[in-house]
């Protein structure tokens, strides 16, 4: 068999709860190699940075190979398109990796995090990094429909959300740290979110796209079997993203696909929009 693993690689260097954990990866593709003819480890180019730097920056190229591994860039992998025939849908087709809408079996490598834009940032939305076009930024005017589509078509046989240190505040990767200690694991990525996002004294009202994609599956909170520790023994009201102004002003133009297109098509405009946050509030807002 071959196995997929979507690491989460949200920044170029290594930071704990930010990015996915080098050693906890090893393990993993480790105990997947003893059973299985090969494991993959992909993910794509950042909008600013490309893959295989963070790769090696991040600890996970080396990880990974010592525990008889192969990483890729999903950005240089070949790519099908997957249509979506539904006359209603926005989405009418993505075009995905080969390598991963091949493989026997996808591992969602998933952290806790609150994010920005969306609120909350799990397994699903780590499912975004498969889309190998590093210009996927254009695809936020329909986030929760692309969101599910990818959900639907990958279908994760197996999460794992390390929990350790989670992020709160402005994530997903300008966020505070927070030292949670847990480990979640499931066979199913949307009932890992919704668990964890109740962890997080989150809503699911305020998570537009969890909340889409649960009702469009017919997923209830209550038929999701905890086991182990329950929700009430580690819940922690998390600190939510501070929607300031740069914030707002960028969730307008994520409303519309042709802003999005036109302000996004150049790193230039980034730049700037980096620089202007600064001034504004001393650090950058995201861009994944």
């Amino acid at each position: 068999h071959k196995i997929y693993v979507k690491p989460n690689m949200s920044h170029p260097e290594y930071l704990p709860g930010v990015v996915s954990c080098p050693e906890l990866i090893s393990e993993l593709v480790g105990l997947l190699r003893d059973k299985n003819e090969e494991v993959i480890v992909g993910e794509s180019n950042g909008f600013n940075y490309p893959c295989h730097g963070a790769f090696e920056k991040t600890g996970i190229e080396k990880a990974v190979k010592k525990a008889g591994g192969i990483v890729i860039n999903l950005s240089e992998d070949k790519v099908v398109k997957v249509n979506f025939p539904n006359g209603h849908s926005p989405v009418k087709k993505l075009f995905l990796p080969k390598t991963v809408l091949d493989a026997d079996a996808t591992v969602d490598m998933a952290l806790m995090k609150t994010h920005e834009f969306a609120i909350y940032s799990g397994a699903i939305k780590n499912l975004f990094g498969c889309v190998p076009s590093n210009r996927r930024i254009y695809l936020h005017p329909y986030l929760s429909e692309v969101f599910y589509r990818l959900y639907t078509v990958i279908r994760p046989k197996l999460t794992v959300m390390d929990a350790r240190v989670a992020i709160e505040g402005n994530g997903p990767t300008k966020g505070n740290p927070v030292k949670m200690e847990l480990m979640l694991t499931s066979n199913c990525a949307l009932a890992t979110d919704l668990v964890a996002s109740k962890i997080m004294g989150l809503e699911i009202e305020e998570i537009s796209y969890l909340n889409y994609i649960a009702r469009k599956t017919s997923l209830q909170p209550d038929e999701i079997e905890v086991q182990g520790l329950q929700v009430s023994d580690v819940a922690r009201d998390f600190d939510r993203p501070r929607i300031d102004l740069p914030v707002k002003a960028q969730m307008l133009i994520y409303r519309h696909e042709f802003l999005t297109k036109m302000l996004f098509c150049s790193l230039d405009f980034v730049k700037l929009l980096q620089k202007i946050t600064v001034a504004y509030r001393g650090r950058p807002i995201e861009t994944s």
